[in-house]
């Protein structure tokens, strides 16, 4: 599974980030995917974070 962050839609809330530090970390504001492909460990929440992302900017690519 692949994850993206459209950074224009990103707010920088961090709520990602605390969610699957492993995966997401803040950069400039913005939230940034350090772990692509994402591992089978991570996908689940990886997908709860891009559910509870206020403003959609967590893309899931199966």
């Amino acid at each position: 599974m692949k994850v993206k962050i459209d950074e224009e839609a990103c707010i920088g809330c961090d709520l990602c980030s605390q969610t699957v530090p492993d995966v997401f970390e803040m950069s400039d504001e913005v939230a940034v995917v350090i772990q692509d492909p994402v591992s089978a460990e991570n996908e689940d929440e990886v997908k709860d974070a891009a559910e509870s992302c206020p403003t959609d900017a967590i893309a899931v690519i199966e």
